[in-house]
């Protein structure tokens, strides 16, 4: 196709003639296009369906320095306007929309957005439209990237949007420390995402979950759930290890977190919202975080105060429920979890359990205003508002959720999603009925007996995602 890889001369319209190319083959068996080793300096190109880019070893695709080559597109209908300045934005360096089956991958190649020119944009104040990403795929399903590094984004790195069936994984990201806003992964309004065995240094969140912002995010309403991120590690002095929010607003929920190893970053796990977003986060799991000089472990709090525009709802309060935060220690934190609600929207059924904090800086031990609920061996003891079970009804009669090999899950009156097969129910008070409803059946247990130990005996279904289930316990009068 024409192109040179001597990194100077342009492949714009290589890279263009090769995706006109692949598009004869759509629906055919689909096309590869093999990028070999050399510096490849490119515009924004789109990709096709059923189509595979792969970079071999040695080879980078780098972004134009021209910005007439990242062209202005629409804002997303769930954002109303461009992220950081109102009309429309820059496209994405590497740019899909409506697509099946598409595949980035490589020998640890590399695609480098060349992102220094449009960080002196940002910090100089001189942007007349949002930066574009490194690669945006939207609308469409079946969508593999892995095995590359991605370097200097503009803007947001990896931004798949209205997407399903995600996998992300063996990925390398990296960016400055203090260039802006250039998170690692951002799923947005997104369901079916698999992110796993990635590193990521980035001057903002390592990995973002999003879906829309405000009025726009609410009316849309395309929420981003079942999405999974395991064994990540990387750091961010300014952001978090993983962010959910704070543009939620057409909701997130059914979230699993594990196995994450974040280091000198400003906070590990940080839940965030506003005032004006609407929408909700539930069934959030966190399990199994390691964390080194991280200044806030676990932050739960408002935004930035953003809104597009003055069509915001002041009235659209955020819902924040059945957050479970198991198995996290945290070296050298700074503070304390800092977790803050919004007057008349207040966060329920949080849960933290086993969650140590090792060489805190922070003389404080407790600060509670506002709050109710139920807490037991903990170290230093807690504030007196902590000191009650009476409104933990779960806990009053289930010990918790056990895997077969009696490794202590966490029970609560809500939705879970769990993949192992073989529960048990460890009661505290009898007699009580023990209720398990999944999407196709419903199995209730009669206790007699403290201290008995009940298999619920669920299943492993047959796809990614396991099978939500709904547990509830009362008197079996």
């Amino acid at each position: 196709f024409g192109g040179v890889g001597d990194g100077v001369t342009s492949n714009t319209a290589a890279f263009t003639a090769a995706m006109t190319w692949m598009t004869r083959f759509v629906g055919r068996g689909g096309a590869q296009l093999n990028v070999p080793r050399g510096t490849w300096v490119t515009g924004s190109f789109n990709v096709t369906s059923d189509f595979t880019l792969f970079l071999e070893d040695g080879a980078v695709i780098m972004g134009s320095e021209d910005m007439k080559e990242w062209p202005i597109i629409e804002p997303l209908p769930s954002y109303g306007r461009g992220r950081e300045r109102l009309g429309g934005r820059h496209i994405s360096l590497i740019h899909g929309d409506g697509l099946t089956n598409v595949v980035i991958t490589g020998q640890n190649g590399t695609i480098d957005g060349n992102g220094k020119m449009w960080w002196y944009l940002w910090w100089n104040r001189t942007l007349k439209h949002t930066r574009g990403h490194l690669l945006e795929i939207m609308n469409s399903r079946n969508i593999l990237i892995s095995n590359l590094t991605f370097r200097n984004s503009p803007f947001w790195t990896i931004h798949p949007v209205y997407c399903s069936n995600v996998v992300i994984k063996d990925m390398t990201i990296l960016a400055p420390l203090n260039a802006p806003n250039t998170d690692g992964i951002d799923p947005d309004s997104c369901t079916n995402v698999c992110i796993e065995d990635c590193y990521i240094e980035s001057g903002d969140d390592l990995i973002a979950i999003k879906s829309g912002w405000d009025q726009y995010g609410t009316s849309m309403a395309r929420p981003s759930s079942n999405v999974i991120i395991k064994r990540v590690s990387g750091t961010t002095p300014t952001c978090s290890g993983v962010g959910i929010g704070s543009e939620m607003s057409g909701g997130i929920s059914n979230i699993r977190v594990e196995n994450l190893h974040i280091r000198n970053s400003a906070a590990g796990i940080r839940i965030k919202t506003d005032i004006g977003r609407g929408g909700y986060i539930e069934n959030i799991t966190i399990t199994n975080i390691t964390m080194d000089k991280v200044k806030v472990p676990l932050r739960f709090s408002r935004g930035a105060d953003d809104h597009p525009d003055n069509g915001w709802d002041p009235h659209a309060l955020p819902r924040v429920k059945n957050i479970f935060i198991t198995n996290v220690v945290s070296y050298n934190s700074k503070k304390a979890p800092m977790l803050q609600g919004i007057e008349g929207a207040p966060f329920e059924g949080i849960c933290m359990k086993n969650v140590t904090l090792l060489g805190l800086q922070s003389t404080m031990q407790w600060n509670c205003e506002y709050i109710s609920g139920f807490a037991s061996d903990v170290s230093p003891a807690p504030c007196p508002l902590l000191r009650s079970n009476a409104s933990c009804t779960l806990q009053q009669c289930i010990g918790g959720l056990y895997r077969t090999s009696n490794e202590p899950l966490l029970g609560s009156r809500t939705e879970h999603s769990w993949s192992e097969v073989g529960y048990t129910v460890r009661p505290r008070r009898h007699p009580f009925l023990y209720t398990v409803r999944t999407l196709s059946r419903q199995l209730t247990k009669v206790v007699e007996k403290v201290g008995t130990t009940v298999s619920v005996g669920l299943f492993k279904p047959n796809s990614w995602f396991p099978e939500r289930f709904h547990i509830s316990c009362g008197d079996s009068s």
